[in-house]
């Protein structure tokens, strides 16, 4: 893999990362206070929502694990592609305007742990400081997995040690980062969804092409695995409802909900849920079909009689998720090839950017802004925010030093502590006005520890936010309704919310 086609590829990667450090520069300009460093001043369009929410929460999943996971058990892995776009659509309809609407006018709140603060009126912190931790703890692990899977990236096509290739990979992403905040964050989001985009449309095309057309990739396919056309062939109940839970996790994603935080209005959400869930779905068919037109170009390694084709098939049969990136190098000039490969990279940095970001954002305006410096001006936050970036990228390249680790694992693990803790106080928090700060604290608890016990102590192919999520809600409902009910002046912000929802729609 590596070798004549490394010249031209590492050419490309570099004009590439030049380029996101370029808008990371862009970004900096037009960084001026906190607010601008972390939601942007919430100024962005329809479009960069749309992409930034898309791929900021694919990551290289979309581009290397989906079509593995086809290669391997064929089209019944898409079940989890289906929870998703479910999930996503529902997150845009009913929580991103809702949202949207609640953290500016429930104190102008610049993080999820500041829009639960100043939701409930929390005087006493326990909100801000619970959710911060649940922030933190997760999202260093999840940044410690993209660690780990940009260094397996470098590593697999340049032949790069695992420690180069685990540094390079982490300072790129860094850089515009620290230098740009949310606004460099989400426009290198929007180019690298662009890319994602492009890969998984013109791949399954050409691939298509190459095969014979799609009668004669499912009947190859059909020869190598006659359960790879069946949706339910080696799948039980339980696990087609634990892939499709995974939509509920969006519910609860500090990174994702961050870009509904930022939308320019109310207004642009529609046309930024269109977008977003149309790029979603041709994202993850063109993932799905690389996968599957994969089993017809590379299973029958018995006719292949090109070296390099036999050679790319070996590597395929013992590693299914370097499917696109074999396609990528046989099928098309080395220029695009290296276009194809560096989407890959844009779908691990983009997430990882904006993991590192709420991180940042979680230290800054919920820990040290209110309990360390109180009186720190704009600049100063700005740059804590920026060397906050640094320190939690240097602990996840601790964490991911190890590239025997389980820390790739975490994902899963990660997703559903945010959807079980975060996604029904969410939901509840901006149409039911009776959830009281003590319910949703409770259920926030509830909901975590929930997922960390069923994780480790119950034997079960159930997905652990199914009973989290549950939980999380049934706790945030009951307490609540056995606690005194809400100010005056939180029904007063949940009837104002009401009305902005409904002024948006005239």
């Amino acid at each position: 893999m590596h070798g004549a086609v490394s010249s031209s590829i590492i050419i490309v990667f570099s004009i590439y990362i030049i380029g996101m450090v370029l808008i990371g520069y862009l970004g900096y300009r037009s960084t001026k206070d906190l607010s601008d460093y972390i939601l942007g001043g919430r100024s962005l369009g329809p479009f960069v929502v749309a992409l930034a929410a898309g791929a900021s929460d694919m990551s290289g999943w979309l581009l290397m694990g989906l079509p593995g996971e086809v290669f391997t058990a064929g089209i019944s892995a898409s079940w989890i592609a289906i929870g998703l776009t479910i999930g996503a659509y529902i997150n845009w309809l009913l929580v991103a305007g809702r949202l949207r609407a609640y953290t500016e006018t429930a104190g102008n709140a610049l993080t999820l742990s500041d829009y639960f603060a100043n939701r409930f009126e929390d005087r006493s912190n326990l909100l801000r400081i619970v959710s911060s931790i649940v922030i933190l703890l997760f999202f260093t692990l999840y940044c410690a997995s993209g660690v780990v899977a940009s260094a397996r990236l470098f590593e697999s096509m340049f032949g790069w040690d695992y420690n180069t290739a685990m540094l390079l990979g982490a300072l790129f992403t860094i850089a515009y980062v620290f230098i740009g905040g949310f606004l460099a964050v989400s426009w290198t989001d929007a180019v690298q969804a662009s890319m994602m985009f492009t890969a998984l449309v013109l791949t399954p095309i050409i691939v298509l092409n190459q095969v014979g057309g799609v009668e004669a990739a499912s009947s190859i396919s059909l020869d190598f695995n006659p359960n790879s056309l069946s949706m339910f062939s080696g799948v039980s109940a339980i696990g087609i409802i634990s892939s499709l839970a995974w939509g509920l996790g969006y519910f609860g994603q500090p990174h994702i909900l961050a870009r509904f935080m930022a939308a320019e209005s109310i207004k642009s959400i529609p046309a930024a849920r269109r977008i977003s869930i149309t790029w979603m779905i041709l994202c993850l068919a063109g993932a799905v079909a690389v996968g599957f037109f994969g089993i017809a170009y590379f299973s029958p390694v018995e006719t292949i009689t090109d070296e390099a084709t036999l050679a790319a098939a070996n590597r395929v049969l013992e590693n299914p998720e370097r499917v696109f990136i074999e396609f990528s190098v046989l099928l098309f000039h080395p220029l695009i090839a290296g276009l194809l490969l560096a989407a890959i990279l844009a779908a691990v940095m983009s997430t990882l950017s904006a993991q590192l970001l709420v991180c940042s954002s979680s230290l800054t305006q919920d820990v040290y802004k209110p309990f360390i410096r109180t009186g720190a001006s704009q600049k100063e936050l700005v740059w804590f925010g920026r060397f906050m970036v640094l320190a939690v990228a240097l602990v996840a390249i601790y964490l991911a030093r190890d590239p025997n680790s389980k820390v790739l694992g975490m994902v899963s693990y990660a997703w559903a502590g945010f959807g079980a803790a975060f996604g029904p106080i969410v939901i509840l928090s901006v149409f039911w006005s009776r959830l009281t700060a003590k319910g949703a604290l409770i259920g926030m608890i509830v909901g975590a520890a929930t997922v960390l016990l069923w994780k480790n102590y119950v034997d079960s192919q159930l997905y652990e936010i199914v009973p989290g999520f549950i939980l999380c809600g049934l706790a945030a409902i009951v307490v609540s309704l056995i606690d005194k009910k809400p100010s005056a002046t939180m029904l007063q912000t949940f009837d104002k919310v009401n009305q902005i929802m409904i002024d948006s729609r005239r």
